[in-house]
């Protein structure tokens, strides 16, 4: 498990832009969570859902969904850094989101958290744009890269 980063206040992370700010836990990806986002979201495709298929199918696996991958972004930031002025953080958007690689079930995976830009906003907050590279345990290449928008309200 690696050390979670702290911040006192979000006034601290404009100074930040243009690093590494944090590196979150790994996080397993397993067959279960795959078929719950297939029924969440209605996309029930072979290489997702059907085991022996996919056993035969270009991966040797069953993959995660890409907007899977995409929404483990959240979790990535609870694991790796935490701002204690911070009362509310809201999903902003995303600019450009890339899948870059698969990520068969089991697989384990973890964002690397690089802030690109930190302005105030109205009411007391920040709105910050993540570049997050997503990891996958043993593979060199990531496999999605994506610039998350947030905003965080003290």
């Amino acid at each position: 498990m690696r050390r979670m980063r702290t911040f006192q206040s979000l006034a601290e992370l404009p100074a930040l832009v243009g690093q590494e700010v944090a590196v979150s836990d790994w996080i397993p990806v397993t067959q279960q969570q795959i078929n719950q986002f297939a029924e969440a979201t209605g996309d029930h495709q072979w290489i997702h859902v059907d085991e022996e298929r996919a056993r035969q199918g270009p991966f040797g696996a069953t993959i995660a969904h890409g907007f899977l991958t995409l929404s483990l972004i959240p979790k990535f930031f609870d694991s790796a850094l935490e701002v204690l002025d911070t009362k509310m953080g809201v999903n902003y958007g995303l600019n450009r989101v890339r899948f870059t690689g698969p990520v068969p079930v089991d697989s384990r995976l973890r964002g690397r958290l690089k802030l690109l830009e930190s302005k105030r906003i109205e009411g007391n907050g920040y709105q910050m744009t993540w570049q997050v590279t997503i990891e996958r345990e043993g593979v060199e290449k990531p496999v999605c890269i994506a610039e998350s928008i947030s905003r965080r309200y003290a």
